[in-house]
């Protein structure tokens, strides 16, 4: 929370233990434990009903062994008000709710002031190392539509854990071993061959790759090589293509998330686990732990014992690791080798059945399984004009992550992606995406951002600038429209924190809608300019805190803020 909504949450506990001691010492409250429960102190969500609440004369029934109602009464009585408090109410069976003065909405701007770039940033996190992974498309083909959704979470859930105090770390995890690795050199093999053979002299594998990426990678390499590799053995041949191949299609990967504006602080490659050792010396700690049996010539892994519904094979008969055993020595190397805190995967819905069998398999080797949490983001439903879509009208190709920002700007693409929980179905609507209308809520919301720009121009044309403002001119803020703004502002460290735990930066696309919708209401019922110079002054002071809190925001989700539109 921001520090001035936590000065008066201290303040609220204080003086709710300070009147269970007075009315202690009156006698008339007699507690029949040395030690009160806990209770909390929030912001509710109907504001009407006080700017904060407790729960303390509810959860305290049992210890004074008295109705919730006549405890309420009893401390509001024997409750001083100092600070930002003003009054107090008793609301239903008991709820105690406080209302603040002016002097605590003046602050809570001067606090937005103070911090700037800074506000709404918090050590709640404490630092803890947190990784979050995510995209993690395979390299063998471009990313489809569920990677443009998992890139835009993964990416501001990162952001989010960042000003929650956290110390956040993005990695992708290229695939690049394994069953699609050997999928995708049989099928450019195929291809290439078929270059200089013909498709009819070459069928194509059924369970191959069938895009035409794989066609033109193929075709790019018989551009560079020629013929040579047609009569040399097929594991040669393979092996050149996907050596040609593989870096050209992480570059592409790169490139197109680069585009997305995102940036990761480490790409990881499946290889390395082979080549180093990490892999075997992982499946040894298993054989050593006794997780393990040879049957029907593989190694399996005893999951049933350890909550998968089924064991798990570990080596292949053909003495392949498979994609499970890989995952196991991945995750032992973030949290054994790295030393990450706790690590963040987003997976797509269909990756559910791995979750438990995973966490399992981390707490059998030694590990805390449930230091690994998994968000699993369900489908993407594109629709233009009410219609579902699944190629592009422009390319007539299907929209992968590319050709979706060939059709919308980069900062909806993002905004969109980010107003549905990750276990939501959602439909990406194309054709509001691009409108620039209030109903577009990145351009409602980056609108605002360029009306109060417009708003400090207009007045600096005549000759009018902001100044810092007294706690007193503030305080003249205290109009409904201003009140509920500023009650917005201070929720802001809050908000950030509870979409960390969460895991949910949904959240803030929420939070910044609303606080563009407030300061709307704010600039069409209340003037800026012709009022009496402080409270002109105050009003810019609100505006210029909108502002700050409107690009704070903008800048974790990647957005543009613009001071025109």
């Amino acid at each position: 929370m921001s520090y001035v909504v936590k000065k008066a949450t201290d303040s609220i506990r204080a003086s709710i233990l300070s009147a269970v001691e007075k009315a202690g010492e009156a006698g008339q409250l007699t507690p029949s434990q040395a030690e009160l429960p806990a209770f909390i102190v929030e912001i509710p969500g109907d504001t009407s009903h006080g700017d904060f609440a407790t729960n303390a004369a509810m959860v305290f029934a049992r210890t004074f062994r008295m109705a919730p109602r006549k405890i309420a009464e009893i401390l509001t009585q024997n409750i001083a008000l100092d600070g930002y408090l003003d009054r107090v109410e008793i609301a239903g069976p008991g709820f105690i709710n406080f209302f603040v003065n002016p002097q605590y909405y003046a602050d809570v701007l001067l606090d937005v002031s103070d911090k700037g770039e800074n506000y709404g940033r918090s050590d709640y996190g404490k630092g803890e190392k947190v990784m979050v992974e995510f995209v993690s498309a395979n390299p063998t083909g471009p990313m489809h539509i569920g990677n443009a959704r998992g890139g835009a979470l993964g990416d501001v859930l990162a952001s989010v854990l960042d000003m929650a105090g956290y110390n956040a770390y993005r990695e992708f995890y290229v695939n690049d071993a394994g069953n699609q690795i050997e999928k995708f050199g049989m099928s450019l093999e195929a291809r290439y061959l078929q270059i200089y053979k013909g498709e009819d002299q070459i069928p194509f594998p059924e369970d191959g790759y069938h895009g035409a990426d794989i066609k033109e990678r193929a075709q790019q390499f018989a551009d560079q090589e020629g013929e040579q590799y047609v009569d040399l053995p097929s594991d040669q041949r393979r092996a050149a293509l996907v050596a040609f191949a593989l870096p050209k299609n992480v570059e592409g990967l790169k490139a197109d998330l680069g585009r997305y504006r995102i940036e990761y602080d480490n790409w990881f490659h499946e290889s390395l686990l082979h080549e180093d050792g990490e892999l075997t010396a992982t499946i040894n700690l298993m054989k050593e732990k006794g997780l393990t049996y040879e049957k029907e010539g593989a190694l399996w892994y005893k999951a049933t014992e350890h909550g998968g519904e089924k064991d798990e094979v570990l080596i292949r008969q053909n003495g392949n690791p498979t994609y499970f055993a890989a995952d196991i020595a991945y995750h032992y190397n973030k949290f054994a080798v790295r030393g990450f805190d706790r690590c963040i995967n987003v997976w797509g819905a269909d990756h559910h059945g791995h979750v438990a069998r995973l966490k399992g398999a981390l707490d059998a080797i030694g590990l805390d399984g449930s230091k690994l949490d998994i968000v699993l983001m369900q489908l993407v439903h594109l629709m233009q004009d009410g219609e579902p879509v699944r190629v592009s009208k422009r390319t007539g190709k299907s929209i992968t992550l590319s050709t979706l920002l060939d059709e919308i700007p980069v900062d909806a693409a993002r905004f969109f992606f980010n107003m549905r929980e990750a276990n939501t179905q959602m439909d990406f609507d194309l054709t509001l995406a691009v409108e620039q209308s209030s109903q577009n809520p990145v351009y409602y919301v980056q609108y605002a951002h360029a009306r109060i720009c417009s708003i400090l121009k207009n007045l600096a044309a005549e000759g009018i600038t902001p100044r810092t403002c007294s706690q007193e001119e503030l305080m003249m803020l205290n109009t409904p429209e201003e009140l509920e703004l500023i009650r917005h502002l201070a929720s802001l460290t809050g908000t950030i924190v509870d979409a960390a735990k969460a895991y949910d930066p949904a959240r803030i696309t929420r939070y910044v809608t609303d606080l563009a919708t407030l300061f709307h209401k704010f600039y069409n019922s209340c003037r800026v300019k012709g009022e009496n110079e402080p409270l002109m002054q105050a009003r810019l002071s609100l505006c210029l805190a909108v502002r700050q809190v409107v690009a704070n925001i903008l800048r974790m989700l990647k957005i543009s803020a613009p001071q025109v539109m």
